[in-house]
């Protein structure tokens, strides 16, 4: 006889894997921010040209948002600076979208796979966030990258009750390999958070507790309320 773990709260494990990833996520966050030519100038000159235009706005939210990345969400690393992402891949009706067609959300943008333990772990916590705070200003954008046809993932999803998420997939994985080089997604999940203008404010590698309070003051935080 097993006994189920209550929605919202993360096993020991998932609690281990998600510091960890904090952890890693830090000391990523601390070499690429160090990486460069050696000439300050220049990192100086990316910095304003990535943050000009469409981002330049996402600077004030970056730092609010990252004043609430701890508890469950601490691996939520900030995006400095932040700037455009533009991601490809499939909707509930097979459509083609892009991130980019997201404008006027913020959006919670997370990639999964069946055969990814923490991933099916976090779902439900996910698909409750989504049910609490999902809207028009607001969507947990969750990305299945399973390779091969559609019935693996409906049928988890089906297993586990996650009811309230949109069916996105990217069976090409392509959108990974786009966040990979991007100095992104170090494995699965991965999460990003993009604001109102598409603008990444803030990226975490590893599983969270989605469905928690720390999470929610963070969606909060994001979205500006």
């Amino acid at each position: 006889m097993t006994t189920k773990r209550p929605l919202g709260l993360p096993s020991a494990r998932l609690i281990l894997i998600a510091a960890v990833a904090g952890v890693l996520a830090g000391a990523v966050a601390v070499y690429v921010r160090s990486m460069g030519s050696g000439n300050g100038e220049e990192v100086a000159d990316i910095a304003s040209v990535q943050t000009a235009g469409i981002c330049e706005g996402a600077v004030a939210r970056v730092k609010s948002v990252s004043e609430f990345a701890k508890g469950q969400v601490a691996a939520m690393v900030a995006a400095e600076p932040p700037r455009p992402l533009e991601l490809s891949f499939k909707g509930p009706e097979g459509q083609d979208l892009k991130t980019a067609d997201f404008a006027g959300k913020t959006v919670l943008l997370n990639l999964w796979a069946t055969w990814c333990g923490p991933c099916r772990e976090e779902m439900p916590a996910l698909n409750a966030l989504e049910k609490e705070m999902g809207g028009e200003d607001f969507e947990v954008v969750a990305v299945n990258i399973d390779t091969g046809s559609d019935e693996k993932p409906k049928a988890f999803l089906a297993e586990t009750g996650v009811d309230a998420l949109g069916y996105y997939r990217d069976s090409s994985m392509g959108v990974f390999n786009v966040m990979k080089k991007e100095g992104l997604a170090f494995g699965l999940p991965v999460t990003l958070i993009l604001d109102k203008q598409g603008c990444l404010i803030s990226a975490m590698n590893g599983p969270a507790a989605w469905d928690s309070e720390d999470a929610k003051a963070l969606i909060a935080a994001a979205k500006g309320d």
